[in-house]
């Protein structure tokens, strides 16, 4: 017969014998293991082995979404799908793993390769170089098709085992579930103080009260982690920007486990980057919808100080007579750069507003309006009609 598509696992053992009555329905076909490990379908007649890997009915949604961005993590592949399949095939709901190779050097893409060909419930995506961590994740979101998407790292540092405290809390109704890192296993000097201090920095700045904003371990409600524009490296911010949309955030402490293999792709360099990304973050969160409230402010104190200064400068020379060029001279250049500069300030912020006015407005706008159109009918008597 022709090549048929199994759509179960081959879990249900072999049939005895090899075939099943010519009389069986379709509907009746048994799903069967032959030596060389493929799966086959017999209705009654010499069936071929179909192909090693099954998939998923497309019309089906799983619930869960793990996703998991590798970078030259080979060692740790096989272990964790070991792990994550065994917590999962427990909880309650239908799943699926989402493994992003972020351009990885080593096997790492090869080993996600075999597990994709005999699990149907994994897909890899494979970029074509590295992007970075927030990339990567941003495209496991995107193929990923759960109703709940729990988002980790593959270095094994986050526990597997932690998923259900996961799940749980979003089966209490929260939109984001962050991990905390309580107990930290990393250097106290160049991990656990710099992070520290820049968790509580973004917490101050962002208004959003959580302790751990670095570790990748949280769970997101699909629809809305959609919402949220992942790009640079923003995926720590995530709760912050999600606040925006008015997301409900918990916290839950998590294992925080010493690296066995490889080695960490994290140094003091993304220090300064993090500090950047405060201050983007910071901007978006409060002028994201205003960007004259900031530019605006900015440019009036400056015209205020330079006006202040000219102002100044012109009394002293009207009453008293000074010299300004020769005893105020870069105080009167100083001036003039602060009121220009606050001038510039302002024609920024209005710009920014247009932007976000031609945002938020329909597009395809036409760039007139019409008074009437008068359209001749075609009938016995030739009307027009406005």
């Amino acid at each position: 017969m022709d090549l048929l598509s199994c759509g179960k696992q081959a879990s249900e053992g072999p049939v005895a014998g090899g075939t099943i009555p010519s009389g069986a329905s379709r509907s009746a076909q048994i799903i069967a293991r032959d030596k060389d490990g493929f799966q086959r379908c017999f209705s009654g007649e010499k069936a071929r082995p179909p192909s090693r890997r099954t998939r998923y009915n497309p019309n089906i949604v799983p619930k869960y979404s793990i996703v998991v961005p590798f970078h030259d993590e080979q060692e740790n592949v096989t272990e964790l799908y070991d792990r994550l399949k065994a917590v999962m095939e427990v909880a309650d709901g239908s799943f699926e793993l989402v493994f992003v190779d972020d351009g990885s050097r080593d096997g790492t893409f090869a080993l996600l390769r075999e597990i994709a060909a005999v699990d149907s419930r994994v897909v890899v995506v494979k970029l074509r170089r590295n992007f970075g961590q927030t990339s990567a994740l941003a495209a496991g979101f995107d193929h990923a098709r759960g109703e709940y998407i729990i988002a980790m790292d593959g270095d094994l540092q986050h526990d597997p085992g932690d998923i259900p405290l996961f799940l749980q809390k979003l089966g209490e109704g929260y939109d984001i579930v962050s991990g905390w890192r309580k107990r930290r296993m990393d250097n106290f000097w160049l991990r656990r103080i710099p992070s520290r201090c820049a968790n509580w920095l973004m917490a101050k700045l962002s208004g959003v009260p959580i302790h751990d904003f670095g570790t990748t371990f949280k769970a997101y409600r699909r629809d809305l982690i959609h919402q949220v524009p992942l790009y640079g490296e923003l995926h720590r911010f995530i709760p912050a920007l999600a606040s925006w949309h008015g997301a409900s955030i918990c916290e839950i402490p998590i294992r925080n486990v010493n690296r066995e293999r490889g080695s960490s792709h994290y140094g003091l360099s993304r220090t300064l980057r993090v500090f950047f990304d405060l201050i983007t973050i910071r901007f978006l969160l409060r002028y994201l919808s205003r960007p004259l409230h900031f530019f605006g402010t900015c440019g009036l104190l400056s015209v205020a100080a330079g006006s202040a200064l000219g102002l100044w400068l012109a009394v002293s020379k009207l009453l008293f007579h000074i010299e300004v060029m020769q005893q105020h001279g870069p105080l009167l250049i100083f001036s003039a750069v602060l009121i220009l500069a606050g001038v510039q300030l302002v024609a920024l912020g209005l710009l920014g507003e247009m932007q976000v006015r031609h945002f938020h407005e329909p597009a395809q706008r036409a760039p007139y309006t019409v008074d009437r159109v008068l359209r001749a009918q075609a009938d016995e008597e030739t009307a027009i009609s406005e």
